[in-house]
Parts: structure tokens; sequence; C-alpha cells
């Protein structure tokens, strides 16, 4: 979990990925689908559309892994990436874009992740400046509320959620495979729920896109997390009814006139202990940042 917490430490400043060493990191293909497969590797877990009209990417890590990422997709199809999708903005899903995208891929994205890439930002959770995006990353094609694809014999439905994770996150739905991309608007199993607020996140936005990829996704399909192991609609059934049970009994002491402290002391999310691990994100992190989001109401 120290590992993940480093990676993720990273989404918040992409260039200092460049002092982190990949060199042992291996990129993992799992396949789920004809023609759909999840890619593990460091950072945000990478969906893959290959076949006859060419690899789309959902999301691509960090710039050291690409040419290990590029690799990995030729195992599967010797085709170069025409397209890449990012579910938001974070540098563990964006850090190849540049590189991508002056090798031809097409970066595709919410309007939102390339306004946050676009400009210099400032992450007070992680003190620290996060530089622009260069130009060759930026996403070239955005979208308001969605897109699809029709690619490799599939519908690739791509579906904005708003104030979720971040305020630009994206699902992405193959709709014949049946597979379903969450992006970080679903953590399984390896830390309770990261929810950018100074992303525009939220938790009311997290329980709708986890509600939405329920939707989405048909009974016996994969879904992929942003970070985790690949799961059911089952597990993802899970998270949602987590986020409303924690979200309910935070609510409830905002009610009473609790405070944070007292709220936190609470437990509401101890009961989940045994499902989730405390990795990046603390039981108690979320919860108080549950807290924050309803009190900004």
């Amino acid at each position: 979990m120290r590992r993940l917490a480093a990676l993720l430490l990273l989404a918040a400043a992409t260039p200092a990925a460049a002092q982190q060493d990949f060199s042992k990191v291996e990129i993992k293909v799992e396949q789920l689908a004809p023609g759909v497969a999840v890619l593990f590797g460091a950072g945000g877990n990478i969906g893959l559309s290959y076949g006859e009209d060419g690899n789309v990417l959902i999301d691509d890590q960090f710039a050291p892994l690409v040419p290990k990422i590029e690799a990995a997709v030729k195992t599967l199809d010797p085709d170069p990436i025409k397209f890449v999708i990012n579910t938001h903005w974070h540098g563990d899903h964006t850090g190849g874009n540049e590189q991508l995208g002056k090798a031809g891929a097409v970066i595709v994205a919410h309007d939102n992740v390339r306004e946050r890439l676009s400009i210099e930002t400032f992450s007070k959770r992680f003190n620290r400046a996060i530089p622009a995006m260069p130009k060759a990353g930026l996403p070239v094609v955005t979208f308001t509320q969605g897109v699809s694809f029709h690619l490799n014999g599939d519908r690739i439905q791509v579906v904005h959620v708003p104030h979720a994770h971040t305020d630009g996150d994206a699902l992405v739905y193959w709709t014949k495979a049946n597979v379903l991309h969450m992006g970080d608007t679903f953590f399984h199993r390896v830390t309770f729920p990261f929810i950018d607020l100074e992303s525009g996140g939220s938790i009311d936005g997290a329980i709708a896109a986890a509600k939405r990829g329920l939707e989405l996704v048909k009974p016996g399909g994969k879904v992929i997390p942003g970070h985790g192991p690949t799961a059911t609609r089952e597990d993802l059934q899970a998270y949602h009814d987590m986020l409303v049970d924690v979200r309910s009994k935070v609510a409830a002491g905002i009610a009473a006139g609790r405070t944070r402290e007292q709220i936190v002391a609470s437990k509401p999310a101890a009961g989940y202990l045994g499902r989730t691990q405390e990795g990046f994100i603390k039981a108690d992190d979320f919860v108080g940042t549950v807290y924050e989001s309803l009190r900004a109401k």
C-alpha cells in the first residue's frame, strides 16, 4: 500500500514521475473479452480496445512507462495506438499523454480535463504546484456529456459523470463486450475512495457515478476500477452501497450537530475494513472528506 500511496502522490505532479524508478514495473495484460483487455502497471488501470480498427487506450499511467505499455499492447495487436481516452486529469492516468500524442494518438477527454491540464494548478492536499501539460499531451477532442466510438466490432460509450472523483470524470463502456471502465470513481479493495474536492469531486457525485455505472454494465459484466483488480457488477454494487451508507451516517452526525472530529471518531466506515484495505486513503480520511463535501453544499 505504500507503493500505491507513492504513485498516487505522483498523480499530483506528473513531472515528479521522472524521479521515480519505473525500471522494475511490469505491465501485466488481462484479457476480458474479445478485443478488450486491461493493463496493470503503476498508476491507474489501463483499458484497451484492439482489433481491425486500431488500438484505443483508456488512460496511460506515467510517461516513463509508455514504451512498456506500447510493448504490452503489441502482444495483442501490432498496430499503433490510435486513440487515448482520459477518464480524468490526474497524472497517474494522463502521464503518457504527451508521448503518445507526439506519436500520433488522438487524445479525447471531458472539457474540464483539458481545462485543468492546460494550466498550472496548486494542490493544497499535496502542497505542490502541478505544471500545465505540454500542448502535445492535451486532449484535442473534448466532450460535455459523452461520445461514442464505433470501433473493433463494438460501441465504446463514453459517459461524463459530474462532480464525482473530480469534475471531469468519464465512464467508458463496451456495449457488446459488457465491460465497464470506471476510472477513479471506483477504487476496488486497495484503498478507501479518494474524492478530490479540490478538483470538483463530491460524495453525492461519487454515489451518482457508481449508480450510473450500475445502469450501464449488465449482469455478468466485468468492471475495471481505477485502481485494484478487475471487479464484477456485484463488487460495484457493494461499493455504491458503502458510499451511500457512510454518507448517511455522516449526514446524520451533521444533522445532530456533531463536529468533524466527533463524526470521524464514531468510525462510520469501520464496518468496511474487511473488504477494503487502508491504502492511500484511510477510513478516517474518507469519512473526513465526506463530511467536508456535505458541509460545502
